[in-house]
Formats: C-alpha cells, sequence, structure tokens
C-alpha cells in the first residue's frame, strides 16, 4: 500500500466513523439515562431521511440538485422527522416499559426490547409501502461536493478524495464534540446524569424525569437525522439500511463505553477505520461483516467496552 492509498482509506474510514459516531450517540444517550437500547435508532436515521425525500421529492426521488429554499426545507424536515420518530418510539414502545415508582410499576425489559424492535419494524413496513424500490438517489442539501471545482482533494502521495468525504469527517467531529460538551455542561445535561444516577432521587428533586427521558430521545433522534444529512447523499439507500446502520452504531458505543458521550465518538471513529481498512484488505463484502463481527466479540469478551 502507498502513502496515498494509505491515506485514502484511513481518511474515508474516519469519515464513515464519524457519522457512525453520531449515531453511537444517540444510542449511548439514551443507553446513559434509562438503561434503554434504543433498538429502533438505525431505522430512524434512514426513516428521516425518507420523510424529507418524500416531501420534497416525492415517491420517485432521482439525483438532482436542490434550490435553497428545498435544501432548507429538507435539512429541516429530516432533523424534525429525527426527533419526532424518536419521540413516538419512545412514548409509544419505550416508556410503558419502563419503572414507574409513582405507580408502583416494575420495569419489564422484555417489553422495551419488542417494543423497540417492533417499532423499528414498522417503520420499515410503512416505508417499504411508500417507498417500493430497491435502491434510492439522495440529494445533498448541504452541497458538500461543490466545495472545490472538481468536487475532488487531492492528497500527499498522489491519491484523490472526494471533498465531500472530508467534509464529513470535520462536520461529523464537530457536531459530536459540540453535542458531548453541551450534554456535559448544560442543565439539560445534569438532568439527564440526575435521572441516569438515580432516578427517584432526581425526582425528589424536582427534576421531571418523563420529560427528561422523552428530551433524552428527542436529541437522540435529531442526531439520528443529522447522521443520515451527512451519510445518505452520494449513495443509493435502501429502506433496509437502518438494521446495519443500527448494529454498527451498537458497536461503536459498546466499544467506546456505553454511556460515554465522548467514547461513542472515538468508538465510531474506531469502527469506521476498521470497516475502510477491511473493504480494503478483503473486498466490499466486509463492509459490513467487520463491525459486526466486532460487535459480537464485544458483547462476547467486554461488554462493557474498551474505555473501562
Amino acid at each position: 500500500m502507498n502513502a496515498g492509498v494509505l491515506v485514502q482509506v484511513v481518511l474515508a474510514g474516519l469519515s464513515a466513523g464519524a457519522v457512525l459516531g453520531l449515531v453511537a450517540l444517540g444510542f449511548t444517550l439514551v443507553a446513559g439515562t434509562v438503561r434503554v437500547l434504543h433498538l429502533a435508532h438505525g431505522d430512524i436515521v434512514v426513516a428521516s431521511v425518507f420523510v424529507g425525500v418524500l416531501a420534497v421529492l416525492g415517491r420517485t426521488p432521482v439525483a438532482s440538485t436542490l434550490g435553497v429554499g428545498d435544501s432548507v426545507a429538507f435539512a429541516v424536515l429530516v432533523l424534525a422527522a429525527g426527533g419526532g420518530l424518536a419521540a413516538l418510539v419512545a412514548v409509544l414502545a419505550v416508556r410503558p416499559a419502563l419503572p414507574d415508582p409513582t405507580r408502583g410499576r416494575p420495569g419489564d425489559v422484555l417489553g422495551w426490547v419488542a417494543g423497540g424492535v417492533a417499532a423499528g419494524l414498522l417503520v420499515r413496513a410503512v416505508l417499504g409501502l411508500l417507498l417500493p424500490q430497491q435502491g434510492y438517489a439522495v440529494p445533498d442539501p448541504l452541497r458538500l461536493s461543490a466545495l472545490t471545482d472538481d468536487g475532488l482533494v487531492h492528497l500527499p502521495g498522489g491519491g484523490t478524495l472526494p471533498v465531500r468525504v472530508l467534509a464529513v469527517l470535520v462536520l461529523g467531529l464537530l457536531v459530536g464534540l459540540v453535542a458531548e460538551r453541551l450534554l456535559v455542561r448544560s442543565r439539560f445535561g445534569r438532568s439527564l446524569r440526575a435521572v441516569a444516577d438515580d432516578p427517584d432521587a432526581a425526582a425528589l428533586c424536582g427534576v421531571n424525569t418523563g420529560r427528561v427521558v422523552l428530551l433524552a430521545f428527542v436529541a437522540a433522534g435529531v442526531l439520528a437525522g443529522l447522521a443520515g444529512l451527512l451519510d445518505a447523499p452520494g449513495r443509493t439507500v435502501s429502506v433496509d439500511d437502518g438494521v446495519v446502520l443500527g448494529l454498527q452504531g451498537i458497536a461503536a458505543a459498546v466499544l467506546g463505553g456505553l454511556g460515554s458521550l465522548r467514547g461513542a465518538v472515538l468508538g465510531g471513529l474506531a469502527v469506521g477505520l476498521l470497516q475502510s481498512v477491511a473493504v480494503y484488505a478483503g473486498g466490499a463484502a466486509l463492509q459490513d461483516v467487520a463491525p459486526l463481527t466486532l460487535l459480537v466479540v464485544l458483547l462476547a469478551l467486554r461488554p462493557e467496552g474498551l474505555r473501562r
């Protein structure tokens, strides 16, 4: 492997990892608050993108350049759809199975597992009815490929890389770090940690635990929508992509230590890099196999992650 190819592989992997880091942030945000894996999270990433596609382009989207107004509408709809769908999953599928000390109701682990899986299946089924084709081209409302004249960046060693890859890496890392800082230092972040540490004590201190849990899901959904905005344009997207994307996000969250926001970002970068190296070494068939193998190994040998 020459230097140019090495730089290409590393940057492409880190770019994909930055997106996975945002997905993993959503998982760890919810899991750190209510000790629940948001099993419909990957499907929400894909569904939020397709809500924007349906609203702006209709049921037969083609690769096209959106105008300024449509670009803004598309981006806003995707983020709003992510937050709204996550809120629905929280209210209808997860919250009824969580413990409620005020009513003397114990938690039901099987209930939230079944609820999350059912919610993901429902999202996929509805999308499949609305969008029956095998795959869809998604426009880029951020127009990241227009950052250079030819859409490419020339790398040391003679290689080239789409400028969009570098832009996604920078934006993904920036958003991930800003989200991590806000969730650590803001009043909302302190409420999340209080509910995670002891929901009963948090309620006695005046924290509305139900509202905090709902907002945790909404925040995770907005991050899911943003991950979709960065990931979907430039490739063919299927309504079933959320399954593997969700499992990859879980692998990143577990690798970084489930519950650690910074660990989620670092875990995403690591999984993305592993994926890129595996594809270079063994072909595209390993693109999904590598992170899923990592997830199985982590769950079997070190489910607390590598940072603990």
